[in-house]
């Protein structure tokens, strides 16, 4: 082999290590329910799809089962602190048992639009970051509401100098009311424990509540939830997550899987 053929190897090589290095691990906004305060790098493209969500709910003598297939978050990021999201459920599947007729639904989900901004500069001990974000009607009647809601997050995370990280998301949503003649206020609030465990794999478990003030009952859902997340490569990662209702309002158990590439 010619010197001139190795020096174009040894760069090549070099060039392939230093981009590999250069890539940063990939942070997303799942598995848990807490928003992260990182955004997807400058230019890159990345999606987070859960591959299958089941949740039920008993409530008054009824028995819900709620399906969920695909639900992603499209990513592009803006600059070095912002990203532009786009949020869709391919398919939606909806089913009561009672007493008498059960009935059934199914179709694709709303879509939901989101821009998150990191406020504080990187390597802060203390970062926080401004999600506001806008739901569109796409899914039909039976499944959604038909109506443009929204609202704005804050997620703030806690470095502690050790492998736990401390995440805060206080949300404020702005919801259509149930009789569709007007708009209410949802208050959010979520506290979320995550820990390296093992190489790649981290342990996550929180406390969420959202108090609904519909006016025509005011209504608050609590849950703790547990989740595991393992980074396959700096790209990839792979996650699952179990739910659990802590109040009679709130879904009983809700499982899912999923994963995220970055592009």
């Amino acid at each position: 082999m010619s010197m001139t053929r190795l020096a174009v190897g040894a760069l090549a090589l070099g060039a392939s290590a230093g981009a590999l290095a250069e890539d940063p691990p990939i942070c997303t906004d799942r598995p848990a329910k807490a928003n992260a305060v990182c955004t997807v790098p400058d230019g890159r493209f990345q999606i987070e799809t859960t591959l299958g969500d089941w949740s039920r709910t008993s409530s008054a003598g009824k028995e819900t089962d709620f399906w969920a297939i695909g639900p992603s978050l499209l990513k592009l990021g803006l600059t070095d602190r912002s990203d532009l999201q786009l949020g869709f459920t391919p398919y939606v599947d909806v089913r009561v048992k009672q007493d008498g007729p059960n009935p059934h639904a199914s179709g694709v989900g709303d879509l939901s639009v989101r821009f998150k901004h990191r406020l504080t500069p990187g390597g802060a001990t203390v970062q926080v970051a401004a999600i506001p974000f806008v739901k569109l009607p796409t899914a039909n009647h039976s499944i959604g509401n038909g109506k443009v809601e929204g609202g704005i997050a804050v997620p703030m995370s806690f470095a502690t100098g050790t492998p736990l990280t401390i995440v805060l998301g206080p949300e404020l949503d702005l919801l259509a009311d149930g009789d569709g003649h007007g708009h209410h206020l949802q208050i959010v609030n979520v506290i979320n424990l995550s820990a390296t465990v093992a190489p790649r794999l981290t342990l996550a478990g929180e406390l969420w509540t959202a108090t609904n003030f519909e006016p025509a009952d005011t209504v608050t859902q609590v849950t703790a939830d547990t989740a595991l997340a393992y980074a396959v490569s700096n790209r990839l990662q792979i996650d699952a997550g179990a739910n659990f209702g802590l109040n009679r309002d709130a879904a009983d158990i809700e499982l899912y899987a999923g994963m995220s590439i970055r592009f």
